[in-house]
């Protein structure tokens, strides 16, 4: 004959069970939505450019001397800025345009966005013409202006 087995299960075991089974059940699923949803913002982000892609050009006229100002950028960041054709009579009137413009070219390069760069007191008025040519060439790069 075989013998009769008999089992005991304490209430505390199935209690605890469930617990971990409802809890690795929401894991699952926490998981599954955090990794959808991360394709998802890539692509948002990836059509949702900042900039077209390209070299860009604003002029800034001082004393009947214009000179022209280089912008190169990706499709989210700046690369660079830099005046093209400056000549020795500019930098001998005008001695801050170019430390203001490497300036502001480290500060825009470094990510910081053209409405929060950081003016100093000594070239301030130098460096608000300069942001105003670089905001110039930033609008003919606007991926919204292309559209139209």
């Amino acid at each position: 004959m075989s013998k009769t087995k008999i089992v005991v299960i304490h209430l505390k075991e199935i209690i605890y069970t469930a617990l971990f089974a409802g809890l690795g059940i929401l894991l699952i699923i926490l998981l599954v939505i955090m990794f959808l949803n991360k394709k998802e913002d890539t692509t948002a982000t990836m059509s949702g450019t900042q900039y077209t892609p390209g070299v860009y050009n604003s002029t800034l006229v001082l004393n009947d001397a214009a000179l022209n100002l280089e912008v190169v950028l990706d499709k989210d960041h700046i690369n660079s800025v830099r005046i093209v054709n400056i000549d020795d009579s500019i930098t001998t009137m005008f001695p801050l345009v170019e430390p203001s413009l490497n300036d502001i070219s480290e500060q825009l390069v470094d990510g910081v966005d053209i409405n929060s760069i950081e003016v100093s007191e000594d070239s301030k008025y130098t460096q608000t013409l300069l942001l105003d040519a670089i905001k110039a060439a930033l609008a003919k790069a606007s991926p919204d202006l292309k559209d139209k």
